[in-house]
C-alpha cells in the first residue's frame, strides 16, 4: 500500500463522526394536475418552499393545505416527471423573492428569476435580499393620511378622480375598454412629475398573451419608462400557481422600495385572472367551494394583498406603495362576486364603460360611477382650483343630454350648458400613450371652464387644444407653466398672466 493512500485513509478516519443526523422528508401519495398530496411532512409550514426529487430533476413546490396526516402542495415548475412515490424535502423557509434596485429595468417571473434573456440579476447570491411573498401590511400607527398626488397624465382622472401616493384605486371595466392603456400611460407619465420623486413602477401581468406583454415592454422601453420600471410576468402559458403568486411577488418588491423611504407604484393586471387561478388551485386541493365555485377565503385573497399598499409616516421612513388593481367585468356587471369584493377593499374606482368607448369617448371613464375616496386631499392645488366644478357641469350636461334633439325649443341658458358639456367631453378625450403634464392640464381646464373656448366649434376643438399647448410651451414656459409646475398652485399673479396669454392666443387662433 502506497504512502499516499495511507495518508488519505488517515484523513478520512480523522474526519469521521458517528453522530446521527435527522432529516425530514415526505413521500407523494397522490399527484395530478400540478397538485400533490404528501405524507410524512409533520413539521412543514404553510407557504413553505419544498423540493420534489423527481426523475427529470428537482421541482420546486409550495405547501398549501396542512391537514392532519397529509400536506397539499402546488408545483411551481415542470410537473411532467412528478409521480407517486417521489421523495419530498422541506426547506425550512417560506416562499420569498429576491428584491433590490438591481431589478429595475428587468422582466422577471413570480419567483424573481429573469425571463428577459439579459443574464443573471444578482451577481452574487449573498448580495440579494429576500422578502417573503406573504407579509402583513403596515399597521394603522405606521401610516399617515394620503397627501401627495400621483399624476396619471390622464385629464379625466387627474381632474375628477385624483389618485394620491399610498392609495388603492381600482380600474374596472369590460374587456377591451382601455384598462391596461390607463395603467401604461400612468407609468409613462411618472417621469414628468418634477415636484415629486419618480416612483419605482412595478407592472404585474397575469394571464396575458406573451405577444401583448412584449408589446407593453416595447412601449415602456421606447418611452424611457423601463429606467424606473420592473415587470413581473405570469403569461397565459404559465401554470396557475404563477398566476396566483405574481401579485404577491410584485407587492413584496414594492414593499422593499417603500421600506427604503421611496415611493412605489404597483399595477395588478388583472386580479380577475388571479382569482380564477386561485379557484382552480383550491378546487384541485379539494377545498369546499362557495359562491361561483370560489373558495370561502377569496375575499381574504385580495384584501391581504391590497392592504399592503400604504403611505408610511415619517417615523417609518415616509415611503409609499400605491396600488392600481385592474378587474375585468362581464357585460358591465359590477355587482358580480369578485368586482364587489375588490370595490369594497379599495379607496375608489375608475369605471370604464363600453358604450362610451364605442362612442369614441376615450378614455371611456364614466364620471358618475367613478370615485376617489381620498384623492381630493392629495390633488394638486392648481387642478383643484380650475377643475373643481368639472364633475358638476358634466353631471348637469348628462341630465340635459336627452333634450339635445329638441335644441330649437331650449332657452339660451340650457343651450349654453349643453354646448359647455359637449366641449368638456371633447376636452377630456385623449389618445393612447400621450399623457399630459399637470401644468398643461391646468391651462386647458382653465381655458375650457372659464369660457375662453365657448365660441370654438366642437370639431375644431382638438386642433385648437394642440395649438394652445404648443403656444404656451414656446412663449409662456417661464412665466406661466414653470411657476405652476414648481409651486403646484395657480397664484393670482400667474392667473392674470394666463388670462392675458389666452386672450392673445384667441385673437390669432379663432
Amino acid at each position: 500500500m502506497s504512502y499516499d493512500i495511507i495518508e488519505k485513509l488517515k484523513k478520512q478516519i480523522e474526519g469521521f463522526s458517528d453522530e446521527s443526523k435527522l432529516e425530514a422528508f415526505g413521500q407523494i401519495i397522490e399527484a395530478a394536475d400540478g397538485v400533490v398530496k404528501i405524507s410524512g411532512l409533520a413539521q412543514v409550514m404553510s407557504q413553505e418552499m419544498i423540493t420534489i426529487e423527481a426523475d427529470g430533476g428537482d421541482v420546486k413546490a409550495v405547501a398549501f393545505n396542512l391537514e392532519e396526516n397529509t400536506v397539499g402542495a402546488v408545483a411551481l415548475g415542470d410537473f411532467s416527471h412528478v409521480k407517486v412515490g417521489n421523495t419530498v424535502k422541506p426547506s425550512g423557509k417560506v416562499l420569498s423573492v429576491p428584491v433590490g434596485k438591481e431589478l429595475v429595468g428587468r422582466v422577471i417571473n413570480p419567483l424573481g428569476e429573469p425571463i428577459d434573456g439579459k443574464g443573471p440579476i444578482f451577481h452574487s447570491a449573498s448580495k440579494a435580499v429576500y422578502y417573503p411573498v406573504e407579509r402583513k401590511g403596515a399597521s394603522v400607527l405606521m401610516r399617515e393620511s394620503v397627501n401627495t398626488p400621483l399624476h396619471t397624465g390622464i385629464k379625466a382622472i387627474d381632474s375628477m378622480i385624483p389618485i394620491g401616493r399610498g392609495q388603492r384605486e381600482l380600474i374596472i371595466g369590460d374587456r377591451q375598454t382601455g384598462k391596461t392603456t390607463i395603467a401604461i400611460d400612468t407609468i409613462i407619465n411618472q417621469k414628468n412629475d418634477v415636484r415629486h420623486k419618480t416612483p419605482i413602477c412595478i407592472y404585474v401581468t397575469i394571464g396575458q398573451k406573451q405577444a401583448n406583454i412584449a408589446r407593453i415592454i416595447k412601449t415602456l422601453t421606447d418611452e424611457g419608462a423601463m429606467d424606473y420600471t420592473i415587470v413581473v410576468a405570469a403569461p397565459a402559458s404559465a401554470p396557475a400557481p404563477f398566476w396566483y403568486l405574481a401579485p404577491y411577488s410584485g407587492c413584496a418588491i414594492g414593499e422593499y422600495f417603500m421600506d427604503q423611504g421611496k415611493d412605489a407604484l404597483i399595477i395588478y393586471d388583472d386580479l380577475s385572472k388571479q382569482a380564477s387561478a386561485y379557484r382552480q388551485i383550491s378546487l384541485l386541493l379539494r377545498r369546499p367551494p362557495g359562491r361561483e365555485a370560489f373558495p370561502g377565503d377569496i375575499f381574504y385573497l385580495h384584501s391581504r394583498l391590497l392592504e399592503r399598499a400604504a403611505k408610511l409616516n415619517k417615523e417609518n421612513g415616509g415611503g409609499s406603495l400605491t396600488a392600481l388593481p385592474i378587474i375585468e367585468t362581464q357585460l358591465g356587471d359590477v355587482s358580480a362576486y369578485i368586482p364587489t369584493n375588490v370595490i369594497s377593499i379599495t379607496d375608489g374606482q375608475i369605471y370604464l364603460e363600453s358604450d362610451l368607448f364605442y362612442q369614441g369617448v376615450r378614455p371611456a371613464v364614466n364620471a358618475g360611477l367613478s370615485v376617489s375616496r381620498v384623492g381630493s386631499a392629495a390633488q394638486t392645488k392648481a387642478i383643484k382650483k380650475v377643475a373643481g366644478k368639472l364633475r358638476l357641469e358634466l353631471a348637469q350636461f348628462r341630465e340635459l343630454q336627452a333634450f339635445v334633439q329638441f335644441a330649437s325649443d331650449l332657452d339660451e341658458a340650457t343651450r349654453k350648458k349643453i354646448k359647455r358639456g359637449q366641449l368638456i367631453i371633447e376636452i377630456l378625450k385623449q389618445p393612447d400613450g400621450a399623457p399630459i403634464t399637470f401644468e398643461a392640464q391646468t391651462v386647458i381646464f382653465y381655458a375650457a371652464l372659464k369660457g375662453f373656448l365657448d365660441e370654438i366649434p366642437i370639431e375644431k376643438l382638438k386642433r385648437i387644444e394642440a395649438q394652445l399647448l404648443e403656444y404656451f410651451e414656446k412663449l409662456h414656459e417661464s412665466d406661466v407653466l414653470k411657476p405652476i409646475r414648481e409651486s403646484g398652485d395657480l397664484t393670482e399673479e400667474v392667473e392674470k398672466k394666463l388670462k392675458k396669454a389666452l386672450e392673445q392666443f384667441l385673437v390669432t387662433n379663432r
